[in-house]
């Protein structure tokens, strides 16, 4: 299967869940995936330190949920964001995500050919997708194109955890016995929610993320572990 073709199948299963996707995220984190984005934006304002903010992207940015985050979290601090825009493949998650936020711009494209002008973008987020894009380096090049220097790019993910332990084992079980059967159960797609501990496997540790992002002129300002490491936040400054 080439590449193309393998991204394609991942964006059609998003299309397929589409309807269910945000009920299935709150409980599945048992709405504790709430706290992981609030405080990504907390710690992404606290370090940009711009008022105001010229534009914030979302990319991957699903159902619209942390472009929500973004809005809320910038009016409880007083900072005004101009613009806020969501980016992502799936005409699927978008549809569902105009309805909720109609007053937010929404692009369908990937995350590897984004529609945006280079250095116009002061924070660009992507949260819960990296791990679904298949050409992840060309991915955060493009990142960077479009970021201003002094940017930031803010990723919350899913990263692999080689950590031994009781602890780590009950992690383990949940993500691959408990949450593909629930997730299953809510979307009667048993094949989409068996796809997310076997991404997380297949991915990255928080370290090896830092690592890629450094290749491509990014330097990490912060980096933090959730809920027994299941979560990671990433926030890295263009070079």
């Amino acid at each position: 299967m080439s590449l193309e073709d393998k991204q394609q199948k991942i964006v059609q299963m998003f299309d397929q869940i589409a309807p269910t996707y945000d009920k299935a995220n709150r409980i599945l984190s048992m709405g504790v995936d709430i706290s992981w984005r609030k405080k990504a934006c907390t710690n992404a304002f606290k370090t940009y330190k711009q008022n105001p903010i010229e534009c914030i992207v979302d990319v991957a940015c699903g159902t619209g949920d942390m472009m929500g985050f973004w809005e809320k979290e910038a009016q409880k601090k007083a900072i005004e964001v101009k613009k806020i825009v969501g980016i992502d493949p799936s005409e699927g998650m978008v549809q569902v995500g105009k309805k909720k936020f109609p007053n937010f711009e929404f692009l369908i494209s990937k995350a590897t050919q984004l529609p945006l002008e280079d250095e116009s973008v002061d924070i660009l987020s992507i949260s819960y997708g990296i791990r679904n894009v298949v050409e992840r380096v060309e991915a955060f090049k493009e990142f960077a194109r479009v970021l201003k220097k002094g940017g930031l790019v803010v990723i919350l993910e899913f990263t692999k955890d080689n950590k031994k332990g009781f602890i780590h084992s009950i992690k383990r079980w949940y993500l691959n016995r408990v949450l593909p059967y629930i997730g299953g159960l809510i979307s009667k797609n048993y094949e989409a929610y068996r796809y997310l501990p076997d991404s997380i496997e297949g991915f990255l540790t928080s370290d090896m993320l830092i690592n890629e992002l450094d290749g491509v002129g990014f330097k990490k300002v912060h980096c933090e572990s959730f809920s027994m490491d299941i979560s990671t936040l990433v926030i890295a400054k263009k070079r």
